[in-house]
């Protein structure tokens, strides 16, 4: 599940915290000293996501008969990828604000059980985001060429791929929370930085008209709300 993998990537995080300390007492000598004093900086991200939904199922009393015991849920997580530019603003020694326009691809796989039995192969929907994320970033104190940060703000995104999912018809606009970890580390010609971050939509992305074609009834009339979840893993070069 997704949330298991981003548990995963956060120990990871975690666990390598200890091997950066040993090196920075070993390294005494700090890369790009003057870097963080620098009022404006760019820089570019590439990282691995990946996209789920919250379900919400109508009351069975609510639903069109026949439909009162099927389901859905999404099954498998596909890898997506997202790139982006980073624009970084600092206010004061620990706080920056980061504009981080970018597009993202992903697929979620949305499975529907009829009376316990799966009732066809999962719904294959793609999205293709245009998104601008505004971030505070409050970093640690700086060890020699290691620095710890969290980092959370609001996303807006825009679904360039919003189709009728052969069964299901959902709005391109939402808003998202994010929230997340990092590290940079300071090499000798540029910033890397490590991240996972977890993004929650606050808006339900379900048109509840659905696509039109009575035989979508299927799929849409057993849902009440769809909520869309991204975990993303980013390297950023600065």
């Amino acid at each position: 599940m997704p949330l298991r993998l981003f548990v995963l990537l956060v120990c990871l995080l975690v666990f390598q915290a200890p091997a950066f300390s040993q090196m920075e007492k070993k390294k005494k000598v700090p890369n790009l000293p003057s870097f963080d004093y620098k009022p404006l900086h760019f820089g570019f991200l590439i990282g691995l996501n990946a996209m789920d939904f919250k379900v919400r199922h109508k009351l069975s009393a609510d639903r069109p008969e026949g439909l009162e015991n099927r389901y859905a849920e999404v099954v498998s997580l596909n890898p997506g990828v997202n790139i982006g530019i980073v624009s970084s603003l600092r206010l004061n020694k620990n706080l920056n604000i980061r504009f981080l326009p970018g597009i993202s691809f992903g697929q979620r796989d949305l499975l529907y059980i009829q009376d316990g039995e799966q009732d066809q192969a999962p719904l294959e929907i793609k999205s293709t985001f245009l998104e601008f994320p505004l971030l505070l970033k409050f970093s640690g104190d700086r060890m020699t060429n290691f620095k710890p940060y969290v980092i959370g703000g609001i996303n807006p995104r825009i679904d360039l791929a919003k189709t009728e999912n052969d069964g299901l018809s959902l709005k391109s606009n939402d808003l998202y929370l994010e929230v997340g970890t990092g590290v940079d580390m300071y090499l000798n010609y540029f910033r890397l930085s490590t991240e996972i971050k977890i993004s929650v939509g606050l808006r339900n992305v379900l048109n509840p008209g659905g696509t039109g074609e009575p035989e979508d009834v299927f799929y849409t009339d057993v849902l009440d709300r769809l909520s869309s979840r991204l975990f993303v893993f980013s390297f950023y070069f600065e």
